[in-house]
């Protein structure tokens, strides 16, 4: 029986949801669940350059990994794929376009492509493609999926998410210092939480998202950063609509990272499980260390990226005056 009356609950939303038409899952890495189970993929081939959750979710189903290297535009090395092995294609901080995309599809067939780097991207018709929500939204979870593979024969049940909104709604009004600690515990719940749909909050949250304020404020920032910080990138970038992240990538870019985090710009490393499974010298291990991902989100302001840019120019400065003296 509906109950009536009482007190009123969290406001519900009718706004559009971009990504409504795709499947509502509760995680990025149970979207490759699901597509494990529903194309019986029994081979992948996986990036290097990558976090190792991916390639735990593979090895939870029994799926044979096997790597490639990615080169500095952050596009794979040549691949020759076995006898039904599938190719996983992660599209790096939105960088790849679809053009690529296609002619990957073209060669390989067998692709799924990861777009937890281009949320506002549209997924190219057809093709596995995998966005994860909490990347670019207030969010504790979701995720969405792509695809036209019948659904696997297991029963799927709905996540809750209200027990795992607490450091979100900290951190709206107290600082992300107090509230880390909660934000970390949340990411491990995945680790082994099953296949679920998004929970009922999660999918409110987002259809109340004004996401053309979102991609236009994402676009802005990431366009001012790469005004200002090209000449000192390593990386030679194309230009992103809602961008994840800005990518710099400078030769001292860990120990710039520290000095940076110390003014409280916190810029996080991502996939630290690559410096310990690649040497020194090779080229994943370099990005790991030294690119720093510039946040450039719907949070923040051209004149909050203006702050960001001359304290990076500073520490560059410091850094090279270091080294002469």
């Amino acid at each position: 029986m509906k109950e009536i009356g009482g007190y009123i609950e969290f406001e519900t939303y009718y706004h559009q949801m971009l990504h409504s038409d795709g499947i509502k899952l509760n995680c990025g890495r149970n979207c490759l669940a699901y597509l494990i189970l529903a194309r019986h993929i029994k081979k992948i081939t996986l990036p290097y350059f990558m976090c190792d959750s991916v390639r735990d979710v593979c090895k939870k189903y029994g799926v044979v990994v096997r790597y490639y290297h990615v080169d500095s535009a952050f596009l794979p090395e040549q691949i020759e794929l076995v006898d039904d092995e599938w190719l996983y294609l992660m599209n790096y901080y939105g960088q790849m376009t679809i053009e690529q995309i296609k002619t990957y599809v073209g060669k390989y067939k067998r692709v799924i492509v990861d777009y937890a780097h281009a949320y506002f991207e549209e997924p190219v018709p057809k093709i596995d493609t995998i966005y994860t929500c909490r990347k670019f939204f207030g969010v504790s979870d979701g995720a969405i999926l792509y695809t036209n593979a019948e659904e696997p024969q297991i029963e799927i049940e709905k996540d809750e998410s209200y027990e795992r909104m607490r450091f979100l709604m900290g951190r709206f009004e107290r600082s992300a210092s107090e509230f880390y600690s909660e934000s970390v515990s949340n990411n491990h719940i995945f680790v082994d939480a099953p296949i679920k749909k998004m929970s009922k909050l999660t999918c409110n949250l987002l259809h109340g998202i004004d996401y053309k304020r979102v991609k236009k404020r994402r676009t802005e920032n990431f366009a001012y950063l790469a005004e200002h910080l090209e000449n000192v990138n390593q990386l030679n970038l194309r230009r992103v609509e809602g961008a994840f992240a800005y990518p710099l990538m400078l030769l001292d870019g860990a120990e710039i990272r520290k000095q940076l985090i110390a003014s409280k710009i916190f810029i996080s490393i991502l996939w630290p499980n690559v410096l310990q499974e690649l040497p020194e010298d090779a080229l994943e291990y370099q990005m790991v260390n030294n690119i720093l991902p510039i946040p450039c989100d719907q949070r923040y302001s051209v004149a909050d990226m203006e702050y960001v840019v001359d304290l990076i120019e500073a520490h560059i400065t410091e850094v090279k005056e270091g080294k002469r003296n």
